[in-house]
């Protein structure tokens, strides 16, 4: 596919290094196909390390009843595997380079993603780029304009990130303003762009770096968090404000936020949402959680019915 009219509108990505992961997409998967309306039959890649554990056949067999999934297996470089979350940055450049030419816009969505409307919004505008959502809270962001921490002074440093590409970015959860800081679990990209791509480089860079290294292993959370601090190297190298567009609220809904990692207020309210996340809440959900949620009952069945007696992919929080 070259021309606009042969694109599709829409790929989906996702990366799972884990049998865990793999039922978490499936469930993802069936989302979208009750409710995504005319984005319901969005191809939907799947990508593995190439040293997966599970076999391929088994890994396929597991979509099998699920139609439009195509699974790809990628290289993740060893060097980098010490870091939390490593595998998603190289995934998801194979990911855009594969939707070059093919996809219109490329989403690339961690795997504890549920959708619960019609996605209309990731269709991206013409002259944008990029549609983001920003951290969920700040855990290791620095606050806009005030001075970086060490971490993010060196991680600006390797980058080249100059302080004119600043701008502020209220954070979902708590309301803060920082530094661009993007949540690596639903991104949407023009595959041409070369977002995702400079992305896995950034991540190298960072990873390579003895100063960095050494942050890390004294900090687990900028350990854990590498991977989306090199995410804004990938973007604000890349392209320039006016291409991005803050993604609604209503995406990347963090469902029970409160109760796993706390906040001011619940989030238990899906009346509105577009896709969900769900983090660990269902490996070992509180009795009775379904009463509690706002919105249309017939999502909250569905809800209940295919997350909770699973055991599904543990998040990050930030």
């Amino acid at each position: 596919m070259s021309s606009g009219e042969n694109k599709e509108p829409l790929i989906i990505g996702v990366y799972a290094e884990s049998d865990e992961e793999l039922s978490a997409v499936g469930y993802m998967v069936k989302s979208i196909r009750n409710f995504g309306g005319k984005l319901q039959n969005a191809p939907i890649w799947v990508f593995v390390p190439s040293d997966f554990a599970i076999l391929m056949e088994q890994v396929r067999a597991k979509f099998q009843n699920l139609p439009g999934i195509e699974v790809f297996q990628c290289e993740i470089p060893k060097d980098s595997r010490a870091y939390n979350y490593a595998g998603k940055t190289f995934a998801s450049g194979e990911a855009e380079r594969m939707a070059a030419g093919k996809a219109k816009v490329l989403v690339w969505l961690d795997s504890d993603t549920i959708f619960l409307n019609e996605p209309v919004e990731l269709l991206l505008p013409d002259g944008i780029l990029l549609g983001y959502r920003p951290i969920m809270h700040n855990r290791s962001g620095t606050l806009y304009g005030r001075e970086p921490i060490p971490f993010w002074k060196q991680v600006y440093n390797v980058l080249g990130i100059e302080e004119g590409k600043f701008f502020p970015m209220t954070t979902a959860v708590d309301r803060v303003d920082v530094n661009p800081y993007f949540n690596a679990g639903i991104i949407a990209v023009r595959p041409e762009a070369g977002i995702l791509t400079k992305w896995g480089k950034d991540f190298k860079r960072l990873c390579n770096d003895s100063v960095l290294a050494e942050m890390c292993r004294e900090n687990v959370t900028w350990r854990i968090f590498l991977h989306q601090a090199a995410l804004v190297g990938g973007i604000l190298n890349t392209i320039e404000q006016p291409q991005m567009a803050e993604l609604p609220d209503k995406y990347n809904y963090p469902l029970f936020f409160d109760r796993m990692f706390g906040a001011d207020r619940p989030y238990n309210d899906i009346s509105d949402a577009i896709t969900i996340r769900y983090e660990y809440f269902f490996r070992k959900p509180d009795s009775g959680w379904e009463k509690e949620l706002v919105g249309d009952p017939i999502r909250i069945k569905w809800l209940k019915d295919n997350l909770e007696p699973n055991k599904v992919n543990i998040g990050s929080g930030e």
